[in-house]
């Protein structure tokens, strides 16, 4: 049993279409909950089937993780608004889970640094993989196991930390330091993009709009301050040293592999 988490803000529009591919799933869910954290001009007709909670305020990326609580199946996948999956997303998460227990995300990224939130390597969608991988945080989706709610609030977020960025870092951290838990992409063949986690064409029409939080300057100095607390706490990043190896690290100055100035130069 699945139950599926969406959250809302300034992108209602596509809201419809991200339902349409949930209920179109190969493998069906349960149920389906919304958070919609508030926006002004939100006036989608939401099935009465659907649970729909419509916050008078903006509580950011971590508060639909706690909403998830009120979920009433053994197996969760949260998405974000830019997110809409293949009609064999869930089935592929499912098979991986069962195969091995991991926390799985539609895109995962192995960092170059534990200074400043750079990409060396990443996983999903965007570069698609054949095989699953193992990697530092996933995003755009998480799919995990209910209990597993219980360690993500283990640790609570800083009252000083931003409410809109960490969430992802936060996931991997407590369930690798607690359960011992990793983190994967689930393999994303060209060949069948039914199985991805997301359509391309939307995560980057949606995602690279001007609500996209990775556009904003101030959330991107967040996000390197939040790796680096992280980091503080114990946070391993897993492939740091390999990718040393091949040219991504950070030494005083930033020293940048090929792929790596593409990556910034997009």
């Amino acid at each position: 049993m699945i139950s599926v988490v969406l959250n809302g803000y300034k992108r209602a529009e596509y809201l419809d279409l991200q339902i349409k591919s949930i209920k179109e799933q190969s493998v069906k869910v349960k149920e389906i909950l919304i958070w919609q954290n508030y926006y002004k001009n939100f006036n989608n007709k939401i099935d009465k089937k659907i649970v729909h909670a419509n916050c008078n305020q903006n509580l950011g990326v971590w508060s639909r993780f706690a909403f998830a609580l009120n979920s009433n199946s053994n197996f969760i996948c949260v998405f974000d608004d830019d997110t809409i999956p293949g009609k064999n997303w869930l089935k592929n998460c499912m098979e991986c889970m069962n195969a091995k227990p991991a926390l799985l995300g539609a895109r995962g990224v192995r960092f170059a640094s534990n200074k400043k939130y750079i990409v060396g390597q990443e996983f999903g969608w965007n570069n698609p993989n054949d095989k699953i991988e193992k990697v530092d945080i996933v995003g755009h989706s998480w799919f995990f196991k209910r209990e597993w709610l219980s360690t993500f609030w283990r640790e609570l977020p800083s009252l000083k930390q931003s409410k809109y960025v960490g969430e992802d870092i936060h996931f991997s951290y407590v369930l690798k330091k607690y359960l011992n838990i990793d983190t994967y992409v689930p393999p994303h063949p060209k060949e069948d993009r039914s199985k991805w986690g997301s359509d391309p064409y939307y995560a980057m029409k949606i995602g690279t709009d001007k609500f996209a939080i990775s556009y904003n300057t101030k959330r991107q100095k967040e996000m390197d301050d939040i790796l680096i607390k992280y980091i503080s706490k114990g946070f391993k990043l897993q492939f740091l040293d390999e990718l040393k190896l091949k040219g991504f690290y950070l030494k005083n100055k930033i020293k940048l592999s090929r792929i790596i100035k593409k990556i910034t130069n997009k």
